[in-house]
């Protein structure tokens, strides 16, 4: 699959589980003004189809390729037989969702917050970071557009918090993506609103 492609659209029957092997799946759902809101990012591991599995509801979201992608293909028929010989599949499936809804209900408390700040720390302190020199650095998984999307906000918008919490010494930006966490206590008390 190729970057851009469009896995499914909101309201097409979705008749197969689809397990991301490589690449990122965007899933974005479409504001009643038409406006793209995303959802989540996919990763390797992470998977899509199974709300048409489970309930037979069709998608009202979209799907599309946020890079080049190799997805696992599962169709509906075939799922529900190796889900009967192996129990394990379908529990993994529920803490995967679990988690899924945790993060949602997290990320929707810190949204009803008017802080974009307060979002936009939350999800900082979230992303996989490397420690070097006692210092986690993190690099912006997808361009910001994207990210101002899933915190509910306009890139310039998110653009000028970042800038903030830089002045501020939370954060020090390192070219387009890089970012350093230099007060990660700070943050951590920004993200928990205090």
């Amino acid at each position: 699959m190729r970057k851009s492609d469009v896995l499914y659209r909101a309201g097409e029957p979705v008749a197969q589980l689809l397990v991301v092997h490589r690449g990122r799946i965007r899933i974005v759902r479409m504001t009643p003004g038409g406006h793209e809101r995303l959802v989540r990012v996919l990763g390797p591991g992470d998977f899509i189809g199974e709300g048409a599995f489970l309930t037979g509801e069709r998608p009202d979201h979209w799907a599309t390729a946020l890079s080049d992608a190799q997805l696992c293909v599962f169709r509906h028929e075939d799922l529900a037989g190796l889900v009967a010989e192996h129990p394990s599949i379908g529990l993994g499936m529920l803490s995967a969702l679990s988690r899924r809804l945790s993060e949602t209900e997290r990320r929707w408390a810190a949204g009803s917050s008017a802080e974009v700040d307060v979002r936009l720390a939350d999800y900082l302190l979230d992303l996989p970071a490397r420690r070097t020199g006692g210092v986690a650095q993190l690099s912006l998984p997808m361009a910001k557009k994207d990210i101002a999307s899933l915190l509910g906000t306009t890139p310039e918008t998110l653009s000028r918090a970042l800038a903030r919490m830089a002045r501020d010494g939370l954060v020090t930006l390192r070219g387009a993506r890089g970012i350093e966490l230099s007060d990660p206590d700070r943050l951590l008390d920004l993200a928990s609103g205090r």
